[in-house]
């Protein structure tokens, strides 16, 4: 059987060429908060989306839009989903990535075998191929079902990184009078850091809450949110969102540039900022509040 044939020699779902192999791999490490890490991976004629979740508590998607593919020819129908180790997959993808070379990369889903093929397609001398074994999906045990609680949200860039509390749970506050961001942590001592919105608009690009909101969170799923992206991308964060929704479900937001060939940008010129639009990771992190506990109003 040829392997560019799917399941019973069909056409496969999926066929996509990427330049871009470690700018995936920062996106994808984003949300490995674990060395064995099951993952469900989603595609659809809008691009590939991969989720992973965390005792029902931490859910993080990492959105991989079409536009960020040199090619990709979808043909399944509805939305498939299959399974696979993430760990697996990031290290595939970085055998692929070479200092000053990043080759073109063609995935095929499914193979033969309902395997995930990845192979290079720009050397006439060599060629790199795998194969990842998928499996059914796990059922994603919670829909996040995210609704917002209306204009209670904050932005902000590099505050979660700083919660290194002893303590098991984090409070996050926030008050529209006057504006401002607080956390506290509760442990074998007590930390309180307050973020006045007028003080820190370096820190807190934008702001707005019309209603004091205060939930806690177990200060590993809020690291999780945050320590696992690459220092290489760091600098090209491009700024995280972070809204509390209805029930206090706390949804956080990563933009992640992802680098072209060569790790090269385009920027200076009008076309160079549109095709950097499209050279962007949407990573989403879903976190519930402790059980048992009523919002806080200290008000």
């Amino acid at each position: 059987m040829s392997s560019s044939a799917g399941v019973g020699g069909d056409a496969p779902d999926l066929v996509c060429q990427l330049d871009c192999a470690q700018g995936m791999v920062d996106a994808l490490s984003s949300v490995r908060w674990k060395r064995h890490q099951d993952a469900v991976v989603e595609i659809s004629e809008h691009g590939v989306v991969l989720i992973v979740e965390e005792s029902g508590c931490l859910q993080a998607k990492v959105y991989l839009k079409r536009e960020l593919f040199l090619a990709y020819e979808y043909t399944a129908e509805g939305r498939p989903r299959f399974g696979l180790s993430l760990g697996l997959f990031v290290d595939c993808l970085n055998t692929f990535s070479t200092p000053g070379h990043a080759p073109v990369i063609e995935i095929r889903y499914p193979g033969p075998d309902m395997q995930l093929l990845l192979k290079t397609v720009d050397s006439p001398d060599a060629c790199i191929y795998a194969e990842i074994r998928t499996r059914i999906p796990d059922t994603i045990s919670w829909d996040c079902n995210f609704q917002s609680t209306g204009n209670v949200h904050a932005t902000f860039t590099e505050a979660v990184d700083d919660l290194e509390w002893p303590g098991s749970s984090i409070q996050i506050v926030l008050q529209p009078d006057p504006p401002s961001v607080i956390l506290r942590g509760e442990g074998h001592g007590d930390l309180q850091v307050e973020f006045p919105y007028y003080a820190n608009t370096d820190l807190l690009i934008a702001f707005q809450c019309d209603q004091h909101v205060s939930y806690r969170y177990k200060y590993k799923f809020l690291r999780a949110t945050t320590s696992h992206i690459p220092n290489s991308v760091l600098k090209d964060n491009r700024g995280s969102k972070v809204t509390i929704g209805r029930g206090g479900m706390l949804k956080i937001q990563h933009l992640i540039s992802v680098k072209r060939a060569g790790g090269q940008h385009s920027h200076g010129d009008i076309s160079g900022g549109i095709q950097q639009l499209s050279r962007i990771a949407y990573i989403e992190f879903f976190v519930k509040p402790e059980e048992d506990e009523s919002p806080v109003n200290d008000t």
